[in-house]
């Protein structure tokens, strides 16, 4: 059986309306394409792709920061309660094939930041572009496409 690839949604706990829209339709790209997807499991962004892939049937994990796996949004399949704050953002980039980062402020910085560190591609969506290797989308499809392509070329 072949290991299923996984993707990490990176992004703000709060968002907008349009920023939900794009995380929702990134999650259920995501979830057509057969990977499961990945994310700090809270608000915001996180709620917003977690829902997309779930209307496509897709799985979820959500790597939490606190201790209690119920505070996870209902849309996440596998809770995983840390009790290391911040510092899940680590899990969240080692145990991803590639990663998109969708708006967000310093803590998704901090996950883009060791997601370049592991060799994790990282596509990027309205969000922080400090340097060339954050390959930038124009929008939900591309930022998928663009995620499975560094994932083939990786392979």
């Amino acid at each position: 059986m072949a290991r299923q690839d996984v993707i990490a949604v990176i992004g703000g706990a709060d968002c907008s309306d349009d920023i939900s829209d794009m995380a929702q339709a990134v999650g259920r790209e995501i979830a057509r394409r057969g990977a499961a997807l990945i994310c700090g499991g809270r608000g915001g962004v996180m709620t917003a792709a977690c829902r997309g892939a779930k209307e496509e049937g897709g799985m979820t994990i959500g790597v939490l920061p606190g201790s209690d796996r119920s505070d996870a949004n209902e849309f996440v399949d596998v809770a995983i309660a840390t009790g290391m704050t911040d510092a899940r953002n680590v899990i969240i980039a080692r145990s991803a094939d590639a990663a998109i980062a969708i708006d967000g402020s310093y803590g998704t910085l901090s996950e883009i930041a060791f997601c370049r560190k592991f060799e994790v591609p990282v596509i990027g969506l309205r969000t922080w572009a400090v340097d060339d290797r954050i390959i930038q989308a124009s929008g939900p499809a591309q930022a998928v496409e663009l995620a499975f392509s560094r994932l083939q070329a990786l392979q």
